[in-house]
């Protein structure tokens, strides 16, 4: 999972460039990059770290030019070394820069074929170079000394044609503009706008529209499956498809825990579709426990807030916010190694105790994946002195692996794995558990916007909408990205590439 931004200004765009990483930040909180572009000479500051971390005075005094890109990472494929941050760099054809959001379930197929048949060189572990530099050898095949927009499309859609999995891209190509593209189902997000100024029209490319809004930019649209955006450096807009057959299928998890409440992803309103997960998870309870004791419905904070107070409130409840978030603490889900998310766990959430006394308490959470965080809060609740603890959780039991994008690849590693509801319950602690079922979920989305065709739905169902995974990929990928696998890495080589201020 990351988050990516790419601006095309009257003016100097680095500061709207870090503004833009820091409002989507959520999405990524172990490495930051920005490049920019000044004439024909590209600026290049990335490091590991938060963007605050990662960009001081003298980095943004360096970042000169009217148009940019930016990243913010988890890794996902390839490693957490800083020599992966985003963006990277090709300096042929033209010099592209590009920052991608997803993951290649062909990497290493492409990688092959690279070096067989394209004659390129791949110098890190990461799926984003691997897409660069597809990227950079069919446009090169297909332009001349110049490029243009039919050029730059047809690039694309050779992309398209090579590569498998989900991508959400942004690329800077060096003194032509920026183009945007996602894949042919949509799976990551992106969306575009326009913000008028005293110069001109300035355009911007980000993950998620609330990064536009912050920043006074209007949206026009989403990118849509297989299409491209094409925005140059004068300003001029062209959109075109890429494919001939797209299927709409954004990945539900969006709704569920990845975006922030304030975006509006494929025109579907996050905060609205969490608001609805409440609600449909409240009607289960009463069908299931009609005659509940539940006397408090408790989130677990942040994500769950947004659908554990329709739930109260349809429950005929008190809706207390009885645990407290160190908003210094990252995501620990995706954290490697079970010992640092307990630790983690312990650091991140704290219970008011007057909450929990003598009460019949009912839990909310967004989603239960390795069931770390819900048996600590469970036993955190009987501690303070809850008389019963009950859990819902807002989407579906994850049983699958995300190939997506999304860190979490070890179907092994999730509680729910080979297990029955009653027996995660019994595992977490809780008296019962109740989880949200896919349709309920589906419907919760699908009823604010009916364009869309289906959801990528395969952390709950195992239906990669993709393709191209079975058990060999499944088996490989949990190879290299399992626990083990995560806290033995301590790669942080330095790799050949545009020149890094500071």
């Amino acid at each position: 999972m990351c988050g990516i931004i790419g601006i095309v200004g009257k003016g100097e765009v680095n500061h709207d460039l870090y503004d833009g990483l820091t409002i989507l930040q959520h999405r990524g909180q172990d490495a930051a990059g920005i490049v920019t572009c000044d004439g024909d000479r590209l600026h290049l500051r990335k490091h590991n770290g938060l963007v605050r971390d990662v960009f001081r005075q003298n980095h943004m005094d360096l970042l000169r030019g009217t148009m940019g890109i930016g990243h913010v990472r988890y890794p996902t494929a390839g490693t957490s070394s800083s020599a992966e941050a985003q963006p990277m760099y090709v300096n042929s054809p033209f010099g592209i820069c590009l920052a991608h959001n997803g993951n290649l379930t062909n990497s290493e197929e492409l990688h092959e074929d690279l070096f067989r048949a394209d004659r390129r060189h791949i110098n890190t572990n990461s799926d984003s170079e691997v897409l660069l530099n597809v990227f950079a050898h069919e446009l090169q095949a297909v332009s001349s000394l110049r490029t243009s927009p039919d050029q730059i499309f047809e690039a694309v859609r050779r992309v398209h044609e090579r590569t498998v999995g989900a991508y959400a891209v942004v690329a800077l190509i060096t003194g032509y503009g920026i183009v945007g593209f996602r894949d042919p189902y949509g799976i990551r997000p992106l969306v575009y706008g326009k913000r008028e100024t005293a110069r001109g029209s300035e355009y911007m490319i980000a993950s998620e529209s609330v990064a536009l809004t912050v920043l006074g930019f209007e949206v026009i649209d989403d990118v849509l499956p297989g299409q491209a955006v094409y925005i140059d450096m004068s300003g001029n807009v062209i959109t075109r498809q890429c494919v001939d057959t797209a299927v709409y299928s954004p990945c539900i998890f969006e709704f569920v825990y990845l975006a922030r409440p304030d975006s509006v992803i494929d025109q579907i309103s996050v905060y609205k579709a969490r608001l609805k997960m409440g609600e449909k998870l409240a009607d289960r309870i009463k069908e299931k426990y009609p005659d509940n004791d539940i006397d408090v419905v408790i989130p677990i904070p942040d994500t769950s807030c947004t659908a554990a107070l329709p739930m109260a409130h349809r429950l005929d409840v008190k809706y207390r916010e009885g645990l407290v978030k160190n908003r210094y603490i990252g995501r620990t889900f995706i954290m490697p190694g079970q010992s640092q998310r307990k630790k983690s766990v312990r650091r991140k959430l704290s219970p008011i105790e007057l909450e929990f006394r003598g009460k019949n308490v009912l839990l909310v959470d967004d989603s239960i994946v390795r069931g770390t965080t819900s048996k600590q809060i469970v036993r955190m609740a009987r501690d303070a002195g809850a008389k019963k603890v009950y859990l819902a959780s807002a989407a579906p039991a994850v049983r699958y692996p995300n190939v997506y994008g999304i860190d979490m690849p070890a179907a092994s590693e999730f509680v729910a794995h080979e297990q029955t509801e009653e027996e995660i319950a019994k595992y977490i602690g809780a008296d019962w558990l109740l989880y949200q079922t896919i349709e309920d979920l589906i419907e919760c989305a699908l009823d604010i916007n009916p364009a869309v065709d289906r959801f990528d739905t395969s952390v709950f169902d195992g239906h990669y909408v993709a393709g191209d995974v079975d058990e060999y990929y499944l088996t490989r990928i949990e190879a290299l990205r399992n626990d083990s696998a995560k806290v033995q890495e301590a790669d942080d080589a330095e790799v050949i590439e545009l020149y890094n201020k500071g």
